[in-house]
C-alpha cells in the first residue's frame, strides 16, 4: 500500500537575510535566520521593536523577498516565481489578518469579506454566499450591512479575520491582531484563532509583543536583533 504523501513545510527558510539602504548606509533586519513551520502549526513570533519580527512576517508573506538564503512556502521557493506567480502563491495559500484591519471604509463587511475572491474570478453570487458564511463562522452573521465605522474594534477584527478565511487559506498570518483591541475583545479573536488552527488544521502564525497572546500558541519563536534567539515548544 502507498503510504499518504504528507504535505510540504507551511515555511521553510534557510539562511534568510534581509537589509535595507537608509541613507546610504546598509541595515540588517534579518541575519540569517533558519526555520521550518509545519503544516497545521500555531507558532508565535515574538521580539521587540526592531527586532527583525515583522520583517520575517513580510517575507513569510510573500510580500517583500529576502536579499539572500532561500524561502519556500508550502514547498514552492519563491525565488522561482515572477512578481505575478507571487501575487498568485499569496491569493491562493495566505490569509492575512492585520492590527490596523485594513477594511474599506464604505464598503460593508459583506463586500470587505468578498473581496480577495474578486482576484481569483469567483462570481459574484458565490463570493456572497462564502463571505456571508466566514462571517457567520466569526459570530458576525447578523452584521453583513454594517460598514466598518458601525461596528467596534473588536468586530472590525473579526471581519478582517472572515476576510483571511474566505479563500480556504493553508496558512493564516496574523501582524499584532489584538494590538488595537482591549482584553476582552482581544481575547476573543486569539480564540477565534486558535479555534481555526484546532479544528481546521490551518497553520497560524502570529507577531506579538504581549506574552499573553504568545502563550496561546503551541510554538514561540523568539526574535532579537535580525537572529531566531529561542525557539520554544
Amino acid at each position: 500500500m502507498t503510504a499518504p504523501a504528507t504535505a510540504p513545510p507551511a515555511f521553510e527558510g534557510e539562511n534568510l537575510r534581509r537589509s535595507y539602504q537608509a541613507d546610504g548606509v546598509a541595515v540588517e533586519a534579518l541575519r540569517g535566520v533558519d526555520l521550518c513551520i509545519e503544516s497545521g502549526e500555531f507558532v508565535a513570533i515574538i521580539g521587540p521593536s526592531g527586532s527583525g519580527k515583522s520583517t520575517l512576517m513580510h517575507l513569510l508573506g510573500c510580500l517583500d523577498r529576502p536579499t539572500s538564503g532561500t524561502l519556500r512556502v508550502g514547498g514552492v521557493d519563491v525565488a522561482t516565481l515572477s512578481e505575478a506567480g507571487l501575487a498568485e502563491l499569496r491569493n491562493e495559500t495566505i490569509g492575512f489578518v492585520f492590527q490596523s484591519f485594513h477594511l474599506l471604509p464604505r464598503t460593508s463587511a459583506l463586500d470587505n469579506v468578498a473581496l480577495p475572491l474578486v482576484y481569483r474570478g469567483v462570481g459574484a453570487a458565490e463570493r456572497r454566499t462564502r463571505a456571508r458564511a466566514a462571517l457567520t463562522a466569526v459570530g458576525l452573521g447578523h452584521r453583513l450591512t454594517h460598514r466598518p465605522a458601525q461596528m467596534s474594534g473588536g468586530e472590525q477584527q473579526r471581519v478582517a479575520i472572515a476576510r483571511a478565511l474566505v479563500g480556504d487559506p493553508k496558512v493564516v498570518l496574523a501582524d499584532e491582531p489584538t494590538g488595537n483591541l482591549d482584553t476582552r475583545n482581544g481575547a476573543e479573536v486569539m480564540d477565534i484563532l486558535a479555534g481555526l488552527n484546532a479544528d481546521q488544521g490551518v497553520a497560524v502564525v502570529l507577531v506579538t509583543h504581549e506574552p499573553e497572546v504568545a502563550a496561546r500558541a503551541s510554538r514561540r519563536i523568539h526574535v532579537r536583533d535580525g537572529r531566531i534567539e529561542q525557539d520554544a515548544r
